[in-house]
């Protein structure tokens, strides 16, 4: 090591005195921990000495080398102190899956606040003044909305299916149609799910066609259940042919259980309004001896698997060891009680956001961004209302693409990934996305809710020369 590059690293101030400087100081006085700031002095540091080390080009007196510290730590202060932040969706994906699927209601999200924030009656019988049951407090209203006559909730709709599988089949064979043995998201396989839970799956049918003969034929005394596994997240066009779960129950043994896994199913009737082709849970729950569906999807509540049907069925799954494995916490079952209870007597499609949202008319978007535009000026930025489609994502309705508009921005100085790329670095980030070249807001997804913070990143970047 040189003498320079020596001298460099003994001017390096320590970590204690940066901690008493005044702009160090206001880190902590602006609501960060102490042991937070002094990572972040650490890092800085450490960023320092490693460019000596390595030759950098470093100012050569004590304290342009502290200013230059103190540059770094400001920019590093930036970095949010959370993992899992709050982001404005600009994608135009209802439940976008990698953004946190669906966004509660406001109703959902103050009965989950003071469930956690405060005591309360989880598995508490307040009228007899003894233990109670934690699952009593979503039953009710998941039977009152689907028409089964038992449920349960557990924390996702692959542990239902697995809870389903497990408990009410094992160790007997499965029929599964060779065209309904999908892959979820993460790799996850239903076969897979199967062959953990303990069953013999059985496979019927062919891949773009199984008849009901197919079935028949692979009955025998080991058939513990047939499932039915809709097909939420592709679709299959042409020469295809399927049986639908009613037929099924009328065909086979009173002893073969007709399972019907929905993936994310719809209290919600979509078809009314020509969106989608997706199950009504209603209706699933008539011609099944049990379904299972997710929370966090179309339903618009928290991440949930949701199993109803048959009470002789449901309470098998009670009893079982599983059921305390898999059981939701507190905060969830706030959640999904207040989501359930705007299907049994509210308004979703005014007060779910999901649901809003899918319904929401190429006007209605149209007319968000230009209530956004009113207030804003911008010297730099280029925009434009361009129209769009918007998506459901999250598995659901695959090939339904719904009109929509976006706001395309463009800055002359910025080239288009550039430009995507510092909107995702905003105070809260902006995820947006790219289409020949042009970024695009798709206001669908965006809430009147977001527009502060939106406009703030786009002033911003509207700075940027």
């Amino acid at each position: 090591m040189n003498e320079e590059r020596a001298q460099l690293l003994r001017l390096l101030p320590s970590v204690n005195r940066l901690l008493e400087e005044p702009e160090v100081r206001q880190l902590e006085q602006g609501g960060m921990t102490r042991a937070y700031v002094t990572e972040l002095v650490q890092e800085a540091v450490t960023k320092t000495r490693t460019s000596i080390l390595q030759g950098e080009k470093m100012p050569s007196d004590k304290k342009t080398l502290l200013d230059d510290i103190k540059l770094k730590l400001i920019k590093a202060q930036r970095k949010h102190p959370f993992s899992l932040r709050r982001v404005i969706n600009g994608t135009g994906t209802v439940l976008h899956t990698n953004l946190g699927r669906a966004r509660l209601s406001q109703a959902a999200l103050a009965h989950m606040m003071e469930a956690a924030g405060f005591y309360s009656t989880l598995e508490y019988d307040l009228e007899n003044g003894k233990r109670g049951s934690r699952g009593s407090h979503v039953e009710e209203l998941i039977c009152k909305a689907t028409g089964a006559e038992a449920a349960v909730a557990v924390n996702n709709n692959a542990a239902a299916v697995f809870f389903v599988l497990k408990a009410l089949a094992a160790p007997g064979d499965v029929l599964v149609s060779r065209g309904e043995l999908v892959e979820i998201g993460g790799s996850f396989r239903v076969s897979s799910i199967m062959e953990m839970s303990g069953v013999h799956l059985k496979e019927v049918g062919t891949t773009n066609k199984t008849h009901l003969s197919d079935y028949l034929e692979a009955v025998t005394e080991a058939t513990s259940m047939i499932m039915k596994v809709h097909t939420s997240n592709f679709a299959i066009k042409g020469f295809t042919a399927s049986v639908a779960p009613v037929e099924l129950k009328e065909a086979v043994p009173d002893s073969v259980i007709i399972y019907d896994d929905l993936g994310s199913g719809s209290l919600y009737d979509f078809q009314q309004h020509n969106i989608g082709q997706e199950p009504l849970i209603r209706t699933a729950v008539k011609n099944a001896d049990i379904v299972s569906f997710s929370g966090d999807k179309l339903l618009g509540g928290p991440q949930a698997g949701i199993i109803a049907g048959k009470k002789k069925c449901i309470d098998q799954l009670r009893r079982h060891q599983l059921a305390r494995v898999l059981r939701l916490d507190k905060a969830t079952l706030a959640a999904l009680e207040a989501t359930l209870f705007e299907y049994s007597y509210g308004s979703p499609a005014e007060h779910i956001p999901v649901v809003r949202d899918i319904l929401a008319t190429s006007e209605d978007v149209k007319k968000r961004i230009v209530s956004f535009l009113e207030d804003q000026a911008f010297q730099t930025l280029e925009l434009d209302i361009v129209p769009v489609t918007s998506k459901i994502g999250g598995g659901t309705m695959p090939v339904t693409e719904i009109p929509s508009f976006a706001l395309s921005i463009k800055n002359p100085l910025l080239e288009t990934n550039e430009l995507e790329r510092k909107l995702r670095e905003a105070e809260i980030p902006v995820v947006g996305r790219i289409s020949q070249e042009h970024y695009l807001l798709d206001f669908r997804t965006i809430a009147k809710e977001d527009f502060i913070q939106l406009a703030a990143a786009l002033q911003n970047l509207d700075a940027e020369k």
